[in-house]
């Protein structure tokens, strides 16, 4: 028989937590990466029902809170809302996010989140047992960063979304962290590879800084590593992208010219990073960040 030893043995250390916020900081999305989808799951049932939590929702172990900023009157019930979100205050380049929670909800508030990646310091009651505990942690204020990519293959060789995934994945670090990425299915044009898919990758940036380094690292790594000399690169720093709603609708209906892509782009305030036929279906990839599930499908509507 294998002993068990457990140093903490009621704590699961959250992955990391970020947050990401609107130019006005009148909005949040808290991104929490989880080591236990199970206890994730239940923070998204439970979470969804604080006063400040406008959408929650699950995208593999990873959470997603939708908030409103600010303090509000969290009353925490054994079972039914057992733990939540009590506020998130952003103070400059900082975001203060204050969790309380009953029994197991409690560990979850504090210890489990106080340890994540991406925390620059906390303060947390005793929590476990019969008690109610209460934890605050502090991490910067990010800005999201929508990256759209396509036609970086051949019908000889190449795959866009596997090139890009493994470019995010070397450039994720504390100050660019790499949240999320989605197979976008466009409309099945004559000129398409093969399956006519491109790609978003979204980001969190702490500052301009970072995101410059970050964005001259992936246009770079295309640049080596894609096979066509019609690649495709946009870049759009927003909270929600709606204003390339339109633009993606009938890129996924229909036939479209780069004259326009690169028109719309230039009037949405879309960056164009490398100019191939390809920026058609990376501008129409964009809205659909965290849409993994909805974005293969042709026939999907954006919420």
């Amino acid at each position: 028989m294998k002993e068990v030893e457990l140093p903490d043995p009621y704590t699961i250390p959250y992955k990391g937590i970020y947050a990401v916020c609107d130019p006005n900081n009148e909005y949040a999305e808290i991104i929490e990466h989880s080591n236990c989808y199970g206890g994730a799951a239940w923070s998204q049932y439970h979470y969804s029902r604080a006063p400040l939590v406008l959408k929650a929702r699950m995208l593999g172990n990873t959470g997603r809170y939708l908030v409103k900023t600010g303090t509000s009157n969290l009353v925490l019930e054994a079972s039914t809302a057992a733990a939540g979100i009590e506020s998130v205050i952003v103070s400059g380049r900082e975001v203060s996010i204050t969790y309380a929670g009953l029994g197991g909800g409690g560990v979850g508030a504090t210890k489990c989140r106080a340890i994540a990646k991406g925390v620059i310091c906390h303060d947390i009651t005793e929590s476990g047992g019969g008690r109610a505990a209460k934890g605050t942690i502090v991490v910067p204020r990010r800005e999201r960063v929508l990256v759209g990519i396509d036609d970086t293959d051949t019908k000889e060789e190449g795959a866009t979304w596997s090139l890009t995934h493994n470019i995010a994945s070397q450039l994720d670090c504390i100050d660019s962290v790499y949240l999320s990425h989605s197979l976008v299915q466009l409309f099945p044009v004559a000129a398409r590879t093969q399956n006519c898919v491109s790609t978003v990758l979204e980001f969190g940036c702490v500052d301009a800084a970072a995101k410059e380094e970050l964005l001259q690292g992936i246009k770079a790594a295309l640049l080596k590593y894609s096979v066509s000399d019609e690649t495709g690169m946009v870049v759009l720093s927003d909270f929600d992208a709606k204003d390339i709603y339109e633009y993606s609708k009938k890129c996924r209906s229909g036939e479209l010219t780069k004259d326009y892509a690169m028109d719309y782009a230039r009037d949405h305030g879309v960056e164009v990073w490398i100019d191939g036929n390809g920026v058609i279906g990376a501008l129409a990839a964009l809205p659909w960040f965290a849409r993994p599930g909805e974005s293969v499908n042709l026939g999907a509507e954006l919420p």
